[in-house]
């Protein structure tokens, strides 16, 4: 079984500040980077260029608000992020699965060669 994953979305998603910008918006709604940058240990051009990497995936979208752009989650982009995540997520427990039966084979054949 092969699970089609989105190395960008991932990429996007595997930095740490960035996991932190999307928490922030999902908790608190909009926001532009200004208000994230005070809640984050980053400046402000960093919180920019951290949207617009969120932005280009598709995670995030905005919307003019005055002099600054207001920045929300797209739920259907993130959806989309947890329904690849639980099936590399399935797929791994299928593999892992074999590989203890596989280890246990091996152990009960161990077990019974002893005796000989």
């Amino acid at each position: 079984m092969t699970t089609a994953v989105d190395d960008a979305l991932w990429s996007a998603i595997g930095d740490p500040i960035r996991r932190s910008m999307i928490d922030l918006l999902l908790a608190g709604g909009p926001g532009t980077p200004t208000s994230l940058s005070e809640r984050l240990p980053v400046t402000r051009q960093a919180v920019s260029k951290h949207l617009a990497v969120l932005d280009r995936v598709g995670l995030i979208h905005s919307a003019p608000a005055g002099r600054e752009r207001h920045y929300q989650v797209d739920e259907a982009q993130l959806a989309r992020a947890v329904a690849q995540l639980t099936a590399v997520g399935a797929t791994w427990d299928a593999r892992l699965r074999r590989i203890k039966r596989i280890a246990e084979t091996i152990e009960r054949h161990r077990t019974d060669n002893q005796g000989d």
